[in-house]
């Protein structure tokens, strides 16, 4: 099973220290890695590919415990291929965060007294970069710490020259396809941003509000609407009914006055309204709404402005100058004055758009912006999961994603900054307009009259290039051929919608209909262990740095994998973060005692011939547990795979096969050293299982252990075929045997170490060769001549004959017995009770009646039970 002899000579030491130390181990650990480019990747190899992109954190910020959760998995699953043979890259970069980043630096400005505008585009532009020089070193610190496996040659930056190329060149095969276009419609509007930002970006949350409604036009021709945001009535241009409404059939095509100004308005007729909702009427505001606008647009109403870029109040008159909510109140008060208020309803619960980035309310505005027809784009990406061509694991999670590309409305790319790829479209004096390609100079200059637009593109329009722009592309490059397309993205389900569909669309058109990867494998959020979101307003965010601090990387890498399940939230608390530290000192502690009681990996396996019902049924077990871990990492299954290997490390090799050999080895002889070489078998695989999860403690023991140049880079452990099902079912009794004594010697008051005097009858089972052990783990003392057998435990066909005269204290037995004999009486007299009362025997059931010392039973056994299965997790044999 082992190739350790074919990859290194083995020079195996046991100069361990008594303690793992996390701090003293991981940093230098790590830079070996990346000085001996164990992470890099080779276009030129023979080796099968093996790729996935890094989702790119925000230069803006630090990993935060969703990055660590996504970054463990996405190192998990590349340290595995890597050891498996595959010619892996794991390609690491950064997004420039259009929106995120000018906003922290026009903060930063702000200290100074100064805005981006007293500085100009250029200059802003150029202190952005500087900005992010100082600070966009932090996330990479960070990934270090976590032990991920990047190739760092290749970090990429969404801003970098190559990668702006392919935003341009991009850009510029979509204009001339017609899939780009400029056009005035209707977008979400960030006051506090200043720009337009895409439904994506949109957080909805419930507000408490107001529903006002109010009466336009006079006597007969008085109709009456509702709305939450009456400022905009400055901006309607009609009142628009159903066009079956009996209610209203004699005002169609009619005008009616609208309060508060000089205007008239028409009421128009148009399906799009419900007739059963409120008064069946709505008023029309074309410019400050999306359903007003579509509307609009099919009766040819005028479309009014009447907010400016900060949701100031544009349109002339007594309310010119405020604030959009200031305006609210004063147009409510002003109507309630001229008795048009028919009700209102406060406080009125209702979903309210805000910007993902700062929270402001949307302000829906009527702008000239530059869009993508995804209409042709999106249906290929459906295509794609559709037929085969990508799967998308967990399955469930398809029809969330064929719900968002299916319905997918054009996407308004254009950003109103400055910090991002500038949209390359000249205008000419009399009118032109020139998409720029890449290798292409602009048709003229300033003083010809020609300017650039001054938008820059959405954030996600050049992080959906980032499969293939990462790798060279608009050129064809040996990385390009070699490693797309991905083998498979590792994300979360939050920013399917942002990403993944981006992704998808941008590089089936670029890559003549090759999908950008082979799998989009979801995961869930990191939650608190009381499964609320975490945040820092909530004062349960977790800086994964401090856990590291505290506990080492590994605690908190397995943590974080043994959650994860496809597509599911992840709960984490930092008992369970402690719980995977002691899981490293185990490994640790185990490995160091097996080292130092001679442990090898040296030679080939003995013949199974040569080793003991107990040897066989590692081997056995071990091989088992290779093939199950394999087929979990193919389905994503990192918990359970985590799961399969704390168990097996933890509870069959460090507490069961290395107690049960320490015999074997105190006696010396062939069978010692078969075993020895057993457990450096075991040892050795176990490692590499456990590697691409907690890497830094494996790396450390498993060097150690074979002398081996790196765990990063040894062969994946395969599985032999090598299965023993009856030794597997000899130590499954043995086990048995084991625990049951260990429990009656619990339930007798004895402490673990206290040794007593037994007889074992193992004639006639297979446990005659395990007589030694068995001693030794059960403290069991030879007979003697006194022996005096004062209880029996007849287990799995063997007797235990133990003698307990003076190891019990008679006194304290009694007093207990005493004790549980008055609560047993006083439980008999409760039952006796009731059952003499005949409201009680009315009412209760049947087999409580006729068995009413059942429940007394169950409340005096339940906790023995409890005490049962606790007594069985702390006898099984003792750790090392």
């Amino acid at each position: 099973m082992t190739e350790n002899a074919q990859q290194q000579p083995p020079a195996p030491s046991t100069d361990l220290p008594t303690q793992y130390a996390p701090a003293d181990v991981e940093g230098p650990l790590y830079e070996r890695w990346v000085e001996r480019g164990y992470f890099e990747a080779d276009e030129k190899s023979d080796k099968p590919p093996y790729t996935v992109v890094i989702p790119p954190p925000n230069v803006t910020g630090s990993l935060h415990l969703g990055h660590a959760f996504e970054h463990t998995l996405i190192d998990a699953l590349t340290r595995r291929k890597r050891m498996q043979g595959h010619e892996t890259l794991w390609q690491p970069g950064m997004d420039h965060a259009g929106i995120a980043t000018q906003n922290v630096v026009e903060r930063e400005l702000a200290k100074e007294g100064k805005s981006r505008h007293d500085l100009g585009r250029e200059a802003f532009v150029e202190r952005v970069w500087q900005w992010k020089g100082e600070s966009g070193g932090q996330i990479s610190g960070q990934m270090r710490r976590l032990g991920d496996g990047v190739a760092w040659s290749r970090e990429r930056f969404t801003m970098d020259e190559g990668l702006s190329q392919a935003v341009q060149t991009i850009f510029k095969r979509l204009y001339d396809d017609e899939l780009i276009y400029r056009a005035e419609r209707i977008i979400n509007w960030c006051p506090r941003c200043l720009t337009a930002i895409s439904d994506i970006e949109v957080e909805y949350q419930d507000d408490d509000g107001e529903l006002v409604s109010m009466k336009y036009g006079d006597g007969d021709d008085t109709i009456v609407v509702a709305t939450t945001r009456a400022e905009t009535m400055l901006g309607d241009t009609a009142v628009a009914v159903h066009p079956e409404d009996e209610r209203y059939k004699h005002l169609v095509g009619k005008q009616v006055k609208l309060p508060l100004t000089d205007r008239s308005i028409p009421v128009v007729a148009d399906e799009h309204v419900d007739p059963e909702f409120g008064t069946g009427a709505v008023k029309v505001t074309p410019a400050h709404d999306p359903n007003d606008f579509e509307i609009g647009q099919r009766h040819h109403l005028p479309a009014l402005t009447i907010m400016d870029e900060h949701a100031v109040i544009t349109a002339h008159g007594p309310f010119q100058g405020l604030d959009r909510l200031e305006a609210r109140s004063a147009i409510v008060a002003a109507l309630r004055a001229e008795g048009r208020i028919v009700a209102e309803k406060r406080p009125y619960v209702h979903s309210v758009g805000h910007c993902s980035r700062c929270k402001t309310t949307i302000e829906p505005r009527l702008s000239m912006q530059w869009w993508v027809k995804v209409g042709p784009l999106a249906k290929a990406a459906g295509d794609a999961v559709r037929d085969g061509r990508v799967k998308i694991h967990p399955q469930e999670m398809e029809k969330r994603y064929f719900d968002w590309v299916d319905n997918l409305h054009d996407w308004c790319i254009s950003r109103q900054l400055w910090w991002g790829h500038r949209i390359p479209v000249w205008y000419g004096p009399n009118g032109e307009v020139v998409c720029v390609g890449p290798d292409e100079q602009p048709p003229g200059t300033e003083a010809e009259g020609w300017r650039q637009d001054t938008d820059v593109l959405d954030t996600w329009f050049s992080s959906g290039l980032w499969p293939f722009s990462t790798l060279g592309w608009p050129e064809q490059t040996e990385s390009l051929a070699k490693f797309y397309p991905n083998s498979v993205l590792v994300t979360g389900y939050d920013i399917l919608f942002f990403w993944v569909a981006r992704m998808m669309m941008f590089g089936l058109y670029a890559m003549d209909g090759t999908p950008p990867f082979h799998t989009i494998a979801l995961h869930g959020m990191v939650r608190d262990q009381f499964g609320k979101k975490m945040s820092k307003s909530f004062g349960n965010a977790v800086n994964p740095l401090d856990w590291m601090d505290k506990y080492g990387s590994d605690a908190l890498r397995f943590t974080l994998a043994r959650g994860a399940n496809p597509g599911v939230d992840v709960p984490i608390g930092e008992d369970w973060v402690q719980g995977s530290r002691n899981f490293a000192n185990k490994i640790w502690n185990a490995t160091r005692f097996a080292m130092m009681n001679g442990a090898t990996v040296d030679g080939p396996l003995p013949d199974p011939s040569k080793m003991s019902a107990t040897d066989r049924w590692i081997l056995s077990r071990l091989n088992t547990v290779v093939a199950e871990v394999d087929a979990f990492y193919e389905d994503f299954q990192f918990a359970k795979l985590s799961d399969a290997l704390f168990h097996f490390a933890w509870d069959e090799v460090f507490d069961w096969y290395v107690e049960l050999s320490k015999t074997t080895f105190q006696a010396g002889g062939e069978a010692a050293e078969v075993s020895k070489r057993v457990l450096g078998e075991v040892l050795d695989v176990t490692l590499k299982l456990l590697h691409p999860v907690v890497p830094f403690v494996t790396e450390t023991l498993w060097t150690t252990l074979t002398g081996g140049e790196s765990v990063v880079i040894a062969a994946w452990p395969k599985d032999s075929g090598f299965r023993d099902a009856g030794a597997e079912r000899e130590i499954e009794s043995l086990q048995s045997v084991i625990t049951e004594v260990r429990r009656f010697r619990a339930d007798q008051g004895l402490q673990p170490g206290q040794r007593v005097p037994a007889r074992l009858t193992l004639d006639g089972t297979p446990f005659a060769t395990h007589e030694a052990a068995i001693r030794q783990l059960l403290r069991l003392q030879p007979e003697g001549d006194a022996f005096t057998a004062t209880a029996t435990l007849p287990v799995a066909g063997a007797e235990v004959a133990l003698d307990l005269s003076g190891t019990i204290d008679v006194a304290a037995e009694r007093k207990r017995l005493a004790k549980d004999l008055a609560a047993a009486e006083k439980e008999k007299a409760q039952a006796g009770a009731k059952l003499g009362n005949e409201a009680f025997l009315a009412k209760a059931p049947d087999h409580v009646v006729t068995d009413p010392h059942r429940l007394a039973r169950r409340r005096r056994t339940s906790p023995h039970q409890s005490s049962w299965s606790a007594s069985r997790r702390r006898n099984r044999p003792h750790g090392v």
